[in-house]
């Protein structure tokens, strides 16, 4: 790894995070894009990892806006729950495009789950997946939305790490 790069998580981490918050903003927005304007409806998991998406955005912002070692350092271990969240839910998605399931069956939407079945019911329903979670809609250098995902949730997580290394 660079030495500018250690040297500039030692000594802008708020910058840092900063720039984790924007870039995280901005897939939100990305993917609102696509929904909005392109007609790709997302699926219950693709809303699920929006939701850790967006937690990773806020979790950052706040951190960018300490200037304390402490803060950064705590911070970060919530950083790797929420991003670790992000890229289990991700990978689960990925794996479901690579090996959809054979029946492959349009499930409820995320708020109908939740809003007609206990949490205890929706969640495993979520995490299993249906024949709209395995679709893949749109692509970028052969990547899915989900596999972008995790690709970022896996740098949130690996900046995260450093940083709870450098600052421990």
């Amino acid at each position: 790894m660079p030495n500018a790069f250690l040297v500039l998580l030692d000594n802008a981490p708020r910058r840092v995070f900063a720039f984790m918050s924007v870039t995280c903003l901005a897939m939100l927005a990305f993917g609102l894009y696509l929904q909005h304007s392109q007609g790709l409806e997302p699926c219950p998991m693709c809303i699920v990892q929006r939701y850790a998406l967006f937690s990773v955005a806020i979790i950052t912002a706040l951190l960018s806006a300490s200037g304390r070692k402490r803060v950064h350092f705590w911070g970060s271990f919530v950083l790797l729950l929420a991003a670790g969240f992000g890229a289990f839910v991700a990978a689960r998605q990925s794996w479901l495009q690579w090996h959809p399931p054979e029946v492959a069956t349009c499930g409820r939407d995320f708020y109908g789950m939740i809003e007609n079945f206990p949490l205890s019911r929706a969640i495993p329903m979520i995490f299993r997946g249906s024949g709209d979670c395995s679709a893949i809609d749109w692509t970028f250098l052969g990547g899915s939305i989900a596999n972008w995902a995790f690709v970022i949730f896996c740098l949130v997580l690996a900046l995260a790490s450093l940083m709870i290394w450098r600052k421990g």
